[in-house]
Parts: structure tokens; sequence; C-alpha cells
């Protein structure tokens, strides 16, 4: 179903847009997370250990493509809003035709320097190889992930939260038979949970796909509209490239972290997975309301609603902020419970450290929701350099633990990285959303008074 949010009350828009994304969001968690629990319950910690030891790795190589994946959809969001249709659909030609260059060259790339990046950030030899089956093939499924994710992005950019959903649920549970089927019934050990996932994805991908033919006409391009359009395409990436190297940035800190907390030992890299998984599921709606802004702030730029677009970053910050103390007292009290998941019972040393490591990164809940509004907003109103400024903050800030403070304090250290990585992007990206809006409030200075569109 297509969503115009150019009309009517942003609170209204806004919450019907963000819980089919929650939801989603939750499916995707579950989907990745299927993999960690499946193998730290029925291989072992240090199975799991290998698993988490790419993580930021794998962040760095698929949150680029995700992140530009995620751009190219924003000019779809604005033509849609400004109900420029033709320009809609080069916007989306020119999508495709990059992601498919990307694929190919990601792909080949990661299967040439894998093993040399993980020696680089000294992945513990106990978990050396085990790490390498799984996200050797991660990364030759890069077509899979991305399968998904550029036509579920297109679809949410006209406003469908919901039917993306749908196809991440299928993927969700087809993951979790798959992962117990090669696991459990083939011995295939960490590597069967990466086949677990990639075809799950595909299968997500291919059905959306589908769907968008058969269902969605005004994204089916015509024959002449298939053409390569070089400027759609420089728009695109203008867009798109930032946003991909801000994930990127924001990941290069994560694997110099890693790189520190992989000298700590498996156990320190199995507490930190934990944790991570932990926060990730506590931390869904906050990314959910950060990806609604995108879109929100994309169609009612193209509408040229500069008051709408400040009424929806007022009313996303409050839920933002009612939703963190919530957050805060569910991770403090029932995180450990919650890292069972992951770790057995009996791991009390782990589950010592992820209580820890949780209990530091709750505390700066409120700015990694701040960040994840704010930047999202500034992507979707087509600022992409200014997020990637803010994931440049990010990195230094992981970058400086690593370097300064893990040598010295060890485990500690890492508990408090995240919370001052998202403190250096918000000392960014609060000023500059106040100038970003300044200078759309002198392009569109007739914009009309809210909620009378």
């Amino acid at each position: 179903m297509v969503r115009d949010m150019t009309e009517g009350r942003p609170l209204k828009l806004i919450l019907s847009f963000f819980f089919p994304l929650l939801i989603g969001n939750l499916f995707q968690q579950m989907y990745n997370m299927a993999d960690s629990i499946i193998v730290g319950q029925f291989i072992g910690k240090g199975a799991l250990a290998a698993v988490g030891a790419t993580g930021s790795f794998n962040f760095l190589v698929l949150g680029f493509a995700l992140g530009l994946c995620g751009g190219l959809c924003i000019p779809v969001s604005q033509r849609f809003g400004a109900g420029d249709m033709y320009g809609m659909r080069r916007a989306l030609v020119s999508a495709i035709y990059i992601t498919l260059g990307v694929t190919v060259v990601v792909t080949a790339a990661m299967l040439v320097f894998t093993r040399p990046m993980l020696r680089l950030m000294r992945t513990p030899e106990d978990i050396f190889e085990q790490s390498y089956d799984y996200i050797i093939v991660i990364f030759g499924g890069t077509f899979a992930t991305l399968l998904y994710n550029l036509p579920a992005g297109l679809l949410r950019a006209l406003g469908d939260s919901k039917t993306p959903l749908l196809f991440l649920i299928v993927a969700s549970l087809l993951n979790i038979v798959l992962d117990l089927l090669f696991i459990l019934a083939f011995g295939m050990g960490v590597e069967g949970a990466a086949w677990a996932t990639v075809i799950a994805q595909a299968v997500s991908g291919l059905l959306c796909v589908r769907y968008i033919a058969r269902h969605f006409p005004v994204l089916r391009p015509q024959r002449d509209e298939w053409k390569f359009d070089p400027q759609s395409a420089r728009v695109g990436l203008a867009i798109g490239l930032p946003m991909g190297l801000q994930f990127s940035l924001t990941a290069v800190g994560s694997v110099v972290l890693q790189s520190a907390v992989n000298t700590l030992g498996s156990d320190a890299v199995a507490s930190v997975t934990s944790g991570s998984k932990v926060q990730m599921i506590v931390t869904q709606p906050m990314e959910a309301l950060g990806a609604t802004m995108a879109t929100y702030c994309g169609q009612n730029l193209g509408a040229q609603r500069l008051d709408r677009i400040r009424w929806g970053l007022r009313t996303s910050l409050l839920l933002g902020a009612a939703y963190t103390a919530l957050a805060m007292l569910v991770t403090m009290t029932l995180g450990t419970t919650i890292a069972l998941l992951f770790i057995k019972p009996e791991e009390v040393q782990i589950l010592q450290n992820i209580d820890q490591f949780l209990h530091g990164n709750a505390m700066g809940f409120v700015l990694l929701m701040t960040l994840l509004v704010l930047r999202n907003s500034l992507q979707g109103l087509g600022y992409s350099m200014s997020a990637m400024l803010a994931g440049i903050f990010e990195m230094v800030a992981r970058a400086l633990v690593a370097f300064a403070f893990v040598g010295a304090l060890g485990y500690a250290a890492v508990c408090y990285a995240n919370p001052l990585a998202w403190l250096f992007a918000c000392i960014l990206l609060v000023p500059m959303m106040c100038v970003r809006l300044r200078q759309l409030g002198r392009r569109y200075p007739a914009s009309p008074a809210a909620g009378q569109k």
C-alpha cells in the first residue's frame, strides 16, 4: 500500500509507518540472531565467538552496500512526494544498475581480502577458521542481501512498510528452520548458519521483487525508461555514496574496537557479541523511528513542506525520549536474562561481563536515539554528507577507546566505547540539523502552515 506522508497529522502518519517497520526490524533481528542463538546453544561459546568476531567486518562491507541502497531510494521518495512518477522510475532504474555493479565489486573483493582482513583484526587463533568459514559464505551471498534490501527500500520510499515486513517474517522463519537443519541434521557448523542466512535472504528478495512486479505498476519502468540516465545516477550517488560511506566509517571504528576486543580473548569476544545482540533487540524501536523519519522527511521535502518536517522532528524526538526511559530500565534489569538466549547459565563470568557491557551502553541510549532520528532525517532531506561526517566522529571515538584505553583498562573500556561514539556524533548532528533547517527555510519561505495539506 502506497502511503502519502505529506498529508494528515504527522503523529498518526509516523506511528502508522513506524509500527510495521518496528515489527520488521524485530524480525530482522530474529533473523540475524537465529545464527547466534543456535550456534551458541548447540555448538558452543567458541562458535558463538567466531560468528561475533566477524560482526564489525560484516558491517564494514555490507553496511556500505546497504547504506548505498538506502540512499538510492531517497530520490525515489522525494520524486514520489513531488508527484513526479517519471522521475521516480528513472531514479529506480539508476538504483538497480548501481546496485548490480556494487554487488559484483563487493563479492569479488571480499573473496580475495577476507582472510587477510581477519588476520589484521587479530582474530583469536582458536576461532579463526570458524570465523572465516562463516563470513566468506555471507560475503559470497552479497547478491541475496541486496536482492531483498533494494526492493524493500523502494516500497518503504512509497510509504509501504507492511509488505517488506511480511516477506521478512517468511525469511526469518525459513532462516531458523534452515539453521536447525544445517547445524543439527547435517552437522555443517557455523558454515551451515551462514548458508541458512543467504538462502533465506534470497527467498525474501525474490518474493519482494515478484510482489512489486504484480502489485506496484507505478514502480514498473517502461521500455524507454530502462535506458541508463547519467543525471539520475549522479543524484542517486550524491546521496547514496555518503550514506554508504557513513555506514563504513562507523564500521571502521567498530572494526578497530573489535580488534582490541579480540586481544582480550574469545571469552571477551563472546561477551561483547551477546551483549550487542541484547542491545540490538532493545534499541530496535529507535532504529525504526529513525528509518521512519527518513521516508517522512524525504516525501515532505519533495512536497516542499518544511513546516511538516519540523513538526515531525519534534514529534519523533518526544516519542524517542519516552521510549528511551523504558529501554534503559529493561536493559539494566533484564539484560542478562535475555542474554541466556545466547550463553548457557554456567558461563558465569561471561554473563557478568555482559551485564557490565549493557549497563555502560544503556547510559547512552538517549544519545543513540537522538543520533538515529537526526541522522536519518538529514539523509531523507538529501544531506547525506552531514550524516557521513557524524559517522567520522563515531569512528574517531571508537578508535580512541581501542588505542588509548583498552590496553590500560581492559574490558571495562569496551563497555563505554559506544556511548562515547554516540556523544561525538550528536555534538555534530544537533547543530547541523539546526543549520540545515534554516537553509531549507530560506529555500522554501512560503511553506504553508502545518496540517493544512
